[in-house]
């Protein structure tokens, strides 16, 4: 991943420390999750999400790394879907993952056309989008034999869609770092699920990757996660650490001191009759 520090001049040697400095702790948070969750298995086939975007460039370059060091041997497909978002440059991806000799496949779907068309003036498109790109990266999983699909959410997406279900579906509910699809058919991993978004741009600056800017979702303005990105981003300034923790949470839930009935039997919930007669005498 990284030039040979004997071939960099004096100017360059900095630069080449904090690049192997940063690599080198995206490369024990992602292989901390992979090991913490069961996420990658010998003999798994995982199909890398690739949209173009820095989170997506970032967990392909990690796990191509890991892979050959890996205690175990898996193998790894870049999936790009051209979804016909007007301007998208067709030729960058296909470029990139040629030139990175990995195994790749760019589908085409034109689901621009059907988010514009079901979506109501004013409101976001990214559910809509997201069931339709999840539908047909689903299926072409199935299609190739992978039975592992990795996508680049963060620790950041995680917090970020915890508050949105908070504040706005009422339910306590996130981004699992591993799950089994609503058909059973596949298993989506996270394996960036412990790593920050701000070390994923950082990341991305330094490895100059060919960024694709989301011209569909990225520029509405009335996006709640835009609103929630914000919040986060104000407290890691003030109170830093924060974010972390609230995503450390998700991993130490107590089931009896919440108030879900289905998870806890309140109900049954009775004092032992040996200990009242106790707290009696």
């Amino acid at each position: 991943m990284l030039a040979n520090a004997d071939n960099l001049t004096e100017l360059d040697r900095d630069s080449h420390h904090i690049q192997a400095k940063l690599q080198k702790k995206l490369r024990r948070l992602v292989g901390r999750a992979i090991a913490d969750y069961g996420m990658i298995e010998a003999g798994d086939r995982v199909m890398v999400c690739v949209s173009g975007g820095k989170d997506s460039y970032g967990l392909l370059d990690i796990l191509l790394n890991l892979q050959h060091s890996a205690p175990v041997d898996f193998e790894l497909i870049a999936v790009n879907l051209d979804q016909k978002h007007p301007g998208f440059p067709a030729d960058v991806l296909p470029r990139y993952l040629g030139d990175l000799g990995v195994a790749f496949h760019v589908l085409e779907a034109d689901t621009y056309r059907v988010v514009q068309a079901t979506t109501a003036p004013g409101k976001t498109t990214c559910r809509v989008c997201s069931r339709l790109r999840r539908g047909i990266l689903y299926s072409f999983a199935k299609e190739i034999g992978a039975n592992k699909i990795a996508l680049g959410h963060h620790t950041d997406d995680v917090v970020e869609t915890l508050f949105l279900n908070m504040f706005h579906g009422g339910r306590l509910k996130s981004m699992p770092p591993k799950l089994k699809s609503d058909d059973g058919r596949n298993i989506v991993i996270r394996p960036l699920y412990y790593c920050r978004e701000r070390d994923l741009e950082r990341w991305a600056q330094l490895r100059k990757y060919p960024i694709i800017p989301c011209n569909l979702c990225g520029s509405q303005p009335n996006q709640q996660r835009q609103v929630i990105k914000e919040m986060l981003n104000s407290w890691d300034q003030m109170t830093p650490g924060r974010v972390e923790s609230i995503a450390r949470s998700l991993r130490y839930v107590t089931p009896s001191h919440l108030a879900d009935e289905e998870l806890f039997d309140f109900v049954g919930l009775a004092a032992n009759p040996a200990e009242l007669m106790l707290h009696q005498l």
